[in-house]
């Protein structure tokens, strides 16, 4: 089905919540263009009203990167969003993290101040000031990448920001982890797929899904959910002609061209934390995710959770019901599309 949107209704912002979702992104914005899409897509829900965005931290090394994730958030309006990158974090190649040094009659056609006038933050560092700083329960952090930083963050003991160690943070500050990786149904008639956030570094996938404390939930939105719902071309083509040069649209255009609808794999996860409540997905019932040496996802439903009502969750172990994987049928899918191009669309309101 053809989407088109009516541009002068997206111009004006819906309040949705009195509580915005404070949304910590940790991103991999390097290779695939999913991420900016998100991260796009998050800065439309804070225009609504919805989220607040706290930080972005990257999970992989790319020297454009920080760049270019202050050049979204500057062209969202919010060009003071910390930003963080971890050094130890494997290196990743872009198709469209040069459109920061793009110039337009001398001038940048994206303006930025990292990589000029400032540097990005420890990627550690920030995720510890941003949660000691935080209201305790408030924080959502959405992984869409490696598990490089958390799996740091876990490991970290108390500092000048909190004396609480990395797992005493997360249990105090997070009130969800919405992570876009692993494959939990089956894909291409396999059924163990691994998944790419997964297999390009399993250790700290591993250590994220052992370490992770049983109190704070974690949603996964595996690969199949957003191969269900790809990013229509026709949007890309149609929706974003309100400004003579969208970064959205070009880096979208120099990652998957004009030809492909690219699958929502991050974007899943964006929508899930800010409406869980809105019926786009179903979940599994609870139980635990473990990441095998080969990058396989194994989940393992709760004993008797699929016959329990919420009410009797009470009696299982607490690390056999922290983890939960997204699901959705053909008409959710429908659903979702058209509320993903509907909010990555949207006209900035700064």
């Amino acid at each position: 089905m053809k989407l088109l949107l009516f541009l002068s209704l997206l111009t004006l912002p819906v309040v949705i919540s009195a509580t915005p979702t404070a949304i910590i992104f940790d991103t991999d914005i390097t290779g695939d263009v999913d991420d900016v899409l998100a991260l796009a897509m998050i800065h439309t829900l804070a225009d609504r009203g919805a989220c607040e965005l706290l930080a972005v931290t990257i999970s992989k090394e790319n020297e454009l990167a920080a760049p270019f994730t202050d050049a979204v958030n500057t062209f969202y309006g919010r060009p003071d969003i910390p930003i963080g990158i971890n050094p130890n974090a494997p290196h990743r190649d872009s198709k469209y993290l040069g459109l920061v040094n793009e110039k337009d009659d001398g001038k940048l056609r994206y303006p930025h101040d990292i990589g000029i006038s400032k540097d990005p933050e420890s990627a550690i560092t920030l995720l510890r000031k941003t949660l000691a700083a935080a209201e305790d329960h408030s924080v959502t952090i959405i992984q869409v990448g490696l598990a490089t930083n958390l799996a740091e963050l876990l490991q970290t003991k108390g500092d000048n920001y909190s004396q609480l160690s990395g797992p005493d943070l997360v249990r105090k500050k997070v009130t969800l982890l919405s992570v876009m990786a692993g494959a939990f149904e089956t894909i291409s008639n396999s059924n163990r797929y691994l998944e790419a956030n997964v297999r390009n570094h399993v250790s700290s996938m591993q250590q994220l899904a052992d370490e992770w404390p049983d109190e704070v939930p974690v949603i996964w939105s595996g690969f199949k959910i957003g191969i269900m719902a790809p990013y229509p071309r026709e949007s890309i083509a149609q929706d974003f002609g309100y400004l003579p040069n969208h970064i959205v649209k070009e880096a979208y255009l120099l990652h998957s061209g004009p030809d492909h609808d690219r699958p929502t794999w991050d974007l899943t996860s964006v929508l899930y934390s800010v409406y869980p409540d809105r019926g786009y997905f179903d979940l599994s019932s609870p139980g635990q995710v473990t990441v095998e040496e080969d990058g396989f996802t194994r989940f393992d439903p709760g004993p008797g959770t699929r016959f329990m009502q919420p009410k009797d969750l009470s009696s299982v172990e607490p690390a056999m019901k922290r983890d939960q994987y997204m699901t959705m049928d053909k008409h959710q899918a429908a659903r979702v599309t058209e509320a993903l191009v509907n909010m990555v669309a949207q006209p900035p309101s700064r």
